[in-house]
């Protein structure tokens, strides 16, 4: 397993495809690109009979790069790093925070993918990917992606709680361009493990990520809001850019498992349960869970079953079981 998030920062722990089935998507995209590029040269040959042999050549090198370069990157880029071989063996290329590539992701995987699998019959990709702890080729390492498994059990997944509802849409107007993808990284990985954590330990690293993200962001942490809902909410935050950005203004509106944010592989996120012990907070006042500590603790979600009778309080929102 790998400590990675996926593109809308959903579930955590994918795992890293290894060479066995990134060699047989690979081998799916080359058939499907040899087959267009023999029918793009048959038309060629056909339509430049009549052009001299200088002409010839170069439409030749121009529909060599266009069919065998150009179209895997337009394709990985329009599909966030879903080509067809992919999509068959359930992969997807994510950058190594666990984000949405882009075109200069999918653009260097293609320029280098040129050397180390066409040129060369895919062995340097072989041998990277053996070498490599997470299988990654070359060409992942120079773009800083990776290559991930959709298709994982939901009961293994782990998944980053939202914030509390008073919190959502707060921080619309901050500026998330200067957080680094690690601190990104190191921030979903303690949300979905701090209940896993010591609350002395817990709290120093919820204070310590906050005052990162808020020093990155040019913007203080407001004081009534407590530093671990203060990165759940920051998270969030991003999650809906990513979602617009990667699938257009209204795939914000909302989704089954994390408001605002949609659920690209399928799998039903179960909604944390905030306890009543965090309303929203008064006006002109401080939230009432500053004063109670500087982390809320999280609690286990209760059985379906029990949630209509069980209103018991608790000092924080509770991550889903």
């Amino acid at each position: 397993m790998s400590e990675l998030v996926t593109g809308e920062a959903v579930a955590l722990e994918l795992r890293p495809a290894k060479l066995p089935s990134r060699a047989l998507a690979v081998l799916l995209d080359l058939v499907v690109v040899g087959l267009v590029y023999t029918l793009v040269t048959i038309v060629l040959v056909i339509s430049t009979a009549s052009l001299d042999e200088a002409a010839q050549i170069a439409l030749s090198i121009a529909a060599f790069i266009l069919v065998l370069v150009g179209a895997p990157i337009a394709v990985e880029t329009l599909s966030h790093g879903r080509s067809l071989g992919k999509m068959a063996c359930g992969l997807r290329v994510v950058r190594d925070d666990g984000g949405p590539i882009r075109f200069r992701h999918a653009l260097v995987r293609g320029a280098v993918g040129v050397v180390e699998i066409l040129m060369t019959v895919g062995v340097v990709a072989c041998v990277a990917s053996l070498v490599s702890a997470r299988g990654r080729r070359l060409g992942d390492v120079v773009a800083g992606t990776l290559v991930v498994r959709e298709r994982v059990p939901v009961g293994q997944t782990a998944f980053v709680p939202p914030p509390p509802p008073w919190l959502s849409g707060r921080f619309a107007e901050l500026d998330l361009s200067g957080v680094p993808d690690g601190l990104w990284l190191a921030v979903r990985q303690y949300l979905t493990r701090m209940r896993q954590l010591d609350p002395q330990v817990g709290s120093a690293m919820a204070e310590r990520l906050a005052a990162d993200v808020a020093a990155r962001t040019g913007t203080p942490a407001p004081p009534d809001v407590p530093p671990a809902a203060y990165l759940a909410a920051v998270v969030q935050e991003r999650q809906v850019r990513e979602a617009r950005r990667a699938f257009g203004s209204g795939a914000a509106a909302g989704g089954p498992g994390m408001p605002g944010v949609p659920q690209p592989f399928g799998a039903p996120v179960p909604l944390p349960q905030w306890s009543a012990a965090v309303p929203h907070p008064p006006a002109g006042g401080p939230h009432p869970a500053v004063a109670e500590s500087a982390v809320p603790v999280p609690v286990v979600d209760p059985a379906p079953q029990d949630r209509a009778g069980d209103h018991r309080a608790s000092g924080g929102f509770a991550p889903p079981a």
